[in-house]
């Protein structure tokens, strides 16, 4: 079953005196339950068709249809509610708040929610239980080291339970080890939860986490790959 649909999705903004068009037409289906990566060089329109399937961006053409939802027609408070259900985002830099704790950064996308105070520490228990990280939820970013704070911005997109999981570079700041166990990480919660997750990535080797790699280049698909772990 189809969990996004993209057909003849063009994407065009104005910088100076020129226009630029990161997406040219793309058509994508993703399926639900997918892990998809999408692979290419820096510029390739990978990150715009991320925010586009989050919500984030819309197209200059085309429709978008995420989780039964038509993008393009959405605006404003709708449109944020829609994404507060139904997407978790992970950055390449953790963005954790320096002077909360792992415990309160993660309990940050709840306190939008209509729930009570037992129902968010159960949450937010639930998730750092998810990531490992139970143990250190009394610890500011500062006493974590960087593979643990991305690991803390993980547990915080998953706490509300949405079924899509996006990742833009999630582990372009670190070092090898870590990566590995954030790739990882995201390869069991796919699993395990069944979340629908799309990855943008450079690095070949972090693509063989997913089920199904698209490459892109100057804005247009270029193949439709099985991932590594298919």
């Amino acid at each position: 079953m189809s969990f996004a649909e993209l057909h003849g999705v063009t994407k065009r903004y104005t910088k100076g005196e020129h226009v630029v068009t990161p997406l040219d037409d793309i058509d994508l289906v993703v399926e639900q339950g997918e892990f998809l990566v999408l692979l290419g060089p820096s510029g390739s329109g990978k990150t715009t068709l991320l925010n586009l399937l989050a919500g984030i961006d819309r197209a200059t053409e085309g429709s978008v249809v995420v989780a039964g939802a038509n993008l393009q027609a959405e605006r404003g408070t709708a449109l944020a509610r829609w994404r507060a259900r139904n997407v978790g985002y992970i950055f390449q830099q953790a963005n954790l708040v320096p002077v909360l704790t792992a415990y309160e950064n993660v309990e940050l996308p709840l306190l939008l929610q209509r729930l009570s105070a037992r129902e968010r520490h159960a949450r937010v228990e639930v998730a750092l239980q998810a990531v490992g990280l139970a143990d250190r939820a009394t610890y500011l970013p500062r006493q974590l080291s960087g593979g643990q704070e991305q690991r803390v911005a993980i547990a915080r997109a998953l706490v509300a339970d949405p079924p899509l999981l996006v990742a833009d570079e999630p582990t372009g700041s670190l070092d090898a080890e870590s990566a590995e166990g954030i790739l990882t990480l995201l390869s069991r919660l796919h699993a395990e939860q069944g979340k629908t997750v799309a990855m943008v990535t450079h690095d070949p080797k972090a693509a063989r986490f997913g089920t199904r790699v698209l490459r892109l280049d100057k804005g247009r698909l270029t193949e439709d790959l099985p991932g590594g772990r298919a």
